[in-house]
């Protein structure tokens, strides 16, 4: 269970990563409102660049700070306001049918709560491209990792590179590849809830709900270790993968030698 420190300001200079264990920059400085209360983060990353995230998306357990992403911190706010808003209206609906309130009262606050349900929806509408992005982001570099995981099996395999180097790579991409996944997993929920919401169906799962489903990882292609090499995959790797490929190699015979 997540505490946040009763003086942030420890926080300063200590890492930050991402909700899949990447590795985002550190905590340079805090901003506070006029009575004393933090209102945002600014991290360094790990390119040298600064940013700023509002305290909320800032995730402290222990020693270890989270940055949740933005998609889900947006989110977060509409599963709050969209069903407040929808009870009230309901609410105030059955007050009218039960002849408790004045009519005009119901239209002046019915058209209210619609107008703002009108523009929560249209927010939902640009996470929703938001999180459509990241899915395309997230295809491209599973599709980057199986293609180095290839050409990392055939130099190995023609002995351009050393086994504990194989190894090592090896081990490194498959992290990414699961972290990769996992985070396309995610948007992917997302995306599905984003869209009950446009369409104005179902109940919308609390991100915290969302997290706790497994996630389900998606088929990519990539290979495993080529056999000379004792490798062992973690115990909860779930990704499984296809054989490596055949490499034949022809060599070529003059005329003479036919």
């Amino acid at each position: 269970m997540s505490q946040t420190p009763s003086n942030l300001f420890l926080s300063i200079g200590k890492q930050v990563r991402d909700e899949y264990g990447r590795s985002v920059g550190r905590i340079i400085s805090f901003s506070t409102s006029v009575n004393g209360k933090f209102e945002t983060a600014f991290i360094e990353l790990s390119d040298g660049r600064f940013t700023k995230h509002p305290i909320e998306s800032i995730i402290f357990n222990g020693t270890e700070i989270t940055l949740s992403s933005q998609i889900k911190t947006k989110f977060a706010d509409l599963c709050d306001q969209i069903p407040f808003i929808l009870r009230k209206d309901n609410a105030l609906k059955n007050l009218n049918d039960k002849k408790k309130i004045n009519p005009a009262l119901y239209t002046e606050l019915h058209n209210n709560f619609t107008t703002v349900l009108t523009q929560l929806r249209k927010d939902a509408q640009l996470i929703l491209d938001e999180t459509n992005q990241g899915i395309t982001r997230c295809d491209e570099e599973l599709y980057t990792i199986g293609y180095s995981l290839l050409h990392l099996e055939l130099e190995h395999e023609i002995g351009k590179i050393a086994d504990d180097t194989y190894r090592s790579a090896y081990a490194a991409l498959q992290e990414t590849l699961k972290r990769t996944n996992n985070e396309k997993s995610d948007l992917e929920t997302t995306k599905s809830r984003l869209s009950n919401i446009l369409l104005g169906e179902g109940p919308i799962s609390p991100p915290q709900e969302m997290a706790e489903k497994k996630p389900i990882i998606t088929p990519t292609p990539t290979i495993t270790p080529s056999s000379p090499v004792n490798h062992t995959s973690p115990a909860n790797d779930t990704t499984e993968l296809p054989e490596p490929p055949v490499v034949v190699y022809v060599k070529e015979v003059g005329k003479a030698g036919i």
